[in-house]
């Protein structure tokens, strides 16, 4: 790396640095905003929702990068632009290809950062944020059993056996425990809905109750459970693919596959990630054509409003393709390219365009 390249990727580096400490001071609010509904409940502080949104910052960066990176570029770029720098280093000799190489390698650190928070730092404290929250909101709760989502609650025992949505649960087995810790009743539902806090409807509930001398059958189509376990609660022994690793998606969907089991969300969720690593490079490619020509003479506060919406565009469209690819059964490969392979396409042309 010559003196120019690392002058380039310094310049580049420290927009996108500055655009990112941005992002997560206004993700942190955000998030923490966003805890306010939960203070108060059981020992869950002010204190404690300050903690929450500081643990969900590794996350909130790495789903935000993409944006980040092509706003801080357009803004890296902007600066060499206007200064009359990339006039000068074209005059030079130095080609597109030239200017393009080192803002790869400028991607390329961006991306090793976001690897490192991806495979390292983002899951452990996302599931170390929402066990502190869950043990603060429910301190009268205990896990039981040493796999699975098995959860006591007082006399009753909770068995849920997966999970489709943030709401969304597969089945659950429910087991009511007498005054002498006899097995009163125990009951299955097909689904289960979290209605709030302390709140369940159950779907396709059958249940068998035990008395001294007889057994009591019961089915119903839907039945309303009150306990203290909420989805928050469940949650963190049923993972969200979306807030896995890398490798831990690839070790998933490789059991899954050697067991013959549904492996479409883990199988989207690690496309979908490598497609935002990706996006990073993307972001600082489609900057480029912006110091060349015509377009260096764009001012900053345009740069800056392209930036910001295409960024937007960017990220809700992922969020748009990660709900809609797996709601209406669509090919998680294909759909998790498409924001990013959509920008690709557009940096490509308006390089191809620059003169």
């Amino acid at each position: 790396m010559t003196l120019l390249d690392r002058y380039i990727a310094r310049t580049l580096l420290s927009a996108v640095a500055m655009v990112m400490l941005v992002l997560v001071v206004l993700g942190t609010l955000f998030v923490f905003i966003g805890q306010q509904g939960d203070v108060g409940v059981g020992r869950y502080g002010m204190l404690d929702a300050f903690e929450y949104a500081l643990l969900s910052v590794p996350q909130f960066a790495l789903e935000s990068f993409p944006a980040g990176a092509l706003v801080g570029a357009l803004l890296g770029i902007g600066v060499l632009a206007r200064s009359q720098e990339i006039t000068v280093m074209r005059a030079s000799g130095m080609s597109k290809l030239r200017l393009s190489l080192a803002a790869l390698m400028s991607a390329a650190l961006l991306i090793g950062t976001a690897l490192l928070l991806g495979e390292f730092l983002s899951q452990p404290l996302g599931q170390l944020a929402d066990e502190r929250k869950a043990f603060a909101k429910y301190s009268n709760i205990s896990f039981a059993g040493a796999g699975g989502a098995w959860i006591r609650d007082g006399d009753t025992i909770l068995n849920v056996q997966g999970r489709s949505s943030m709401a969304q649960f597969g089945g659950m087995l429910i087991f009511d425990l007498a005054a002498d810790n006899r097995l009163a009743a125990v009951g299955h539902a097909d689904h289960a809905l979290a209605l709030g806090a302390q709140s369940w409807q159950l779907q396709g509930y059958a249940e068998s109750r035990f008395t001294d001398h007889s057994v009591t059958s019961l089915q119903s189509s839907q039945r309303s459970l009150q306990t203290a376990a909420g989805a928050d609660l469940l949650q963190l022994t049923i993972a969200d693919p979306g807030a896995l690793a890398l490798h831990t998606l690839y070790k998933g969907i490789r059991y899954l596959r050697e067991n013959h089991l549904d492996d479409k969300q883990y199988v989207f969720a690690f496309w979908s990630q490598t497609a935002r690593l990706v996006g990073i490079l993307v972001a600082l490619v489609f900057a480029l054509p912006f110091g060349f020509s015509a377009l260096r003479s764009t001012s900053l506060s345009a740069r800056i409003t392209l930036g910001v919406t295409l960024g937007l565009v960017y990220f809700f469209l992922q969020r748009l393709v990660e709900s809609g690819t797996l709601v209406f059964n669509l090919n998680p490969l294909l759909l998790a390219w498409v924001p990013t392979a959509m920008l690709a396409a557009a940096a490509l042309l308006l390089l191809w365009r620059v003169r």
